[in-house]
């Protein structure tokens, strides 16, 4: 809540045809007090019971929707389902050159996707509606008129020429650029002299000139203003265009917003929204200002540092769940060194007394190992159905289920953070680069542990058909050739199966060699790779295999990789 303190508004002199008296707005009624509302006059909207939480995320359609909006629009939500009451969200599309319909439709798919489903706004209706800006002009110059007739507001017919020269003569006096033209003392005459000429003017808002505001805010404690700092402020533009922070007052105290949580960037806004609400007699709301979101050089978040917007990160693979549980961290703890909550978790644990004013870093290296551990910590057929359906979709594979992608997804998982790197870890698997491992530094100490023996024993049990019959088996029949063949070349442990994995798969790491090598065959039986996506299958491996010219990989004659396209 807030205060005014200082010289009361019943003092002003208003210049009008007839006295009226301040207004005082009650919700629930179509009659406000001191004015007459006629049938085709916007009213107030129905009144909420007194104790009803109701609040609202209002995304101006400019651009896409940028992370410290999300997590704006998450601590609104997570507030109003903690407390029971309402999430509404509202168009703020007032700005008409920028707003655009394709940016309002991006915003509203991606709040969805995050899984914010608002109780009031667009698509979804209300009976505090509409909630677009653009359609409430009609309620907004019903309030202007009202402030006119109240003496709060007056006609302001000076020029942009005379405009700018206040604020040069402010400037050179190094005072606070604040209206000081003869419009705030005019006479009526004055006035309408130049309604009848048709001179253009605006709206504007008399300050008083002493004073100061005060409110709580919920996450940044006592916050104060002195009002003879602001200057008496425009409310409507020449072209009857409502400015920003009337359209925002009204449309939060006719909306019956009980909480207003927002980005500290609006905090000066505060002060002009709450002269508002007190001139038009509605109650203030609790403000809640949350801190910015930082980049980790402690600038403000922006595109020269990466992603920024929810649609970006969709894109590059992250979960919806992911983003959540990440932007709640930022600025906010339930107290314990528990990181991982789903929404409904975040719901039963979120307050706002525990959101830190201070601004917090945007770490893109732990959002995407977050995102790493709720992919892993998807139900198996959640996992299977996403990343199956991800690999046909972008043409490695030709089929989205079945036993070889279960199988293959199990084996991946670890290495998986992104849905993305799902196509990297499976291509990884089905290529064979061979001859670039055997060139590299790495590569040099198991070329150089009789690897031209090995093969030639492991190509032996390929052309016999023994190697293939093992496959056949699964697990337990590769198992068994692998303890034969070590038995046979009296090796074990990693003297065997490093190069064994270098001679099957072409590379000296990856996820458990003996899995690998059963899904290889099985790709290569099955026809479930599509065709150019380099899999090399293990028939071509052993083709590759007997074509080594061993004797070149030497000290003074690396040979690098050239032969094969795969490679």
């Amino acid at each position: 809540m807030g205060s005014l303190v200082g010289t009361p508004w019943w003092g002003i002199r208003v210049r009008a045809t007839s006295e009226v008296a301040p207004p005082m707005l009650l919700f629930g009624s179509r009659i406000l007090r001191g004015i007459s509302v006629s049938a085709s006059s916007p009213s107030p909207s129905p009144s909420p019971s007194t104790d009803t939480v109701r609040v609202r995320f209002a995304p101006s359609p400019t651009g896409n929707l940028h992370v410290g909006g999300a997590r704006t629009a998450l601590f609104n939500y997570l507030f109003a389902r903690s407390k029971g009451g309402k999430f509404v969200l509202r168009i703020e599309d007032t700005d008409l050159e920028r707003s655009t319909k394709e940016s309002e439709e991006a915003m509203l798919r991606d709040l969805s996707w995050l899984g914010f489903d608002w109780d009031e706004g667009p698509g979804v209706g209300g009976m505090y509606g509409p909630y677009r800006q653009s359609e409430r002009n009609a309620l907004y110059k019903h309030y202007a008129d009202k402030l006119l007739q109240s003496g709060h507001v007056y006609r302001c017919f000076c020029s942009n020429e005379e405009l700018e020269k206040m604020k040069e003569i402010a400037k050179l006096k190094q005072l606070p650029p604040i209206y000081t033209g003869k419009w705030v003392s005019a006479t009526y005459d004055e006035v309408q002299e130049e309604l009848a000429k048709g001179t253009p003017y605006t709206y504007r808002f008399r300050v008083p000139k002493e004073g100061r505001l005060k409110i709580d805010d919920l996450i940044r404690g006592e916050v104060s203003w002195k009002l003879d700092t602001l200057g008496d402020f425009v409310i409507m533009r020449s072209n009857g265009q409502p400015v920003y922070n009337f359209c925002v007052s009204v449309d939060d105290a006719t909306m019956a917003i009980s909480h207003v949580i927002r980005a500290e960037e609006h905090l000066p806004n505060t002060l002009r929204q709450a002269l508002i609400y007190k001139a038009l007699g509605f109650p203030m709301p609790c403000f809640a200002h949350v801190s910015l979101i930082l980049a980790p050089d402690r600038s403000k978040l922006s595109k020269r540092h990466g992603a920024t917007s929810v649609g970006q990160f969709r894109e590059m693979g992250f979960l919806p769940e992911a983003m959540v549980n990440y932007l709640a961290l930022l600025g906010w703890g339930d107290g314990t060194e528990n990181e991982f909550f789903t929404l409904d978790q975040l719901v039963e644990t979120f307050t706002i007394e525990r959101v830190n004013k201070s601004g917090a870093i945007f770490d893109s290296t732990k959002l995407r190992w977050m995102n790493g551990q709720h992919l892993r910590s998807l139900p198996s057929g959640d996992l299977t159905k996403l990343i199956g359906e991800r690999w046909k979709s972008t043409g490695i594979l030709t089929e989205s289920e079945g036993s070889f992608i279960e199988e293959t997804i199990q084996l991946l998982k670890d290495g998986i953070e992104l849905i993305t790197d799902a196509d990297t870890a499976l291509s990884n698997l089905l290529s064979y680069p061979l001859y670039a491992t055997l060139a590299s530094p790495e590569g040099k100490p198991v070329l150089e542990d009789q690897l031209s023996d090995i093969a030639a024993n492991l190509l032996a049990a390929y052309d016999s058909g023994e190697l293939n019959c093992a496959l056949e088996e699964g697990h337990v029949g590769w198992q068994k050739w692998v303890k034969s063949f070590g038995k046979t070349l009296k090796r074990k442990g990693k003297s065997l199966f490093m190069p064994l994995r270098v001679l099957l798969t072409g590379k000296l790491h990856g996820p458990d060699m003996g899995a690998g090598v059963l899904l290889l065959y099985k790709a290569g039986r099955s026809g479930i790779v599509a065709p150019q996506t380099g899999f090399v299958t293990l028939d071509e491996r052993f083709k590759i295999l007997r074509e080594v010219e061993w004797q070149s990989f030497n000290k003074d004659n690396p040979i690098m990789e050239s032969t094969v396209a795969t490679s």
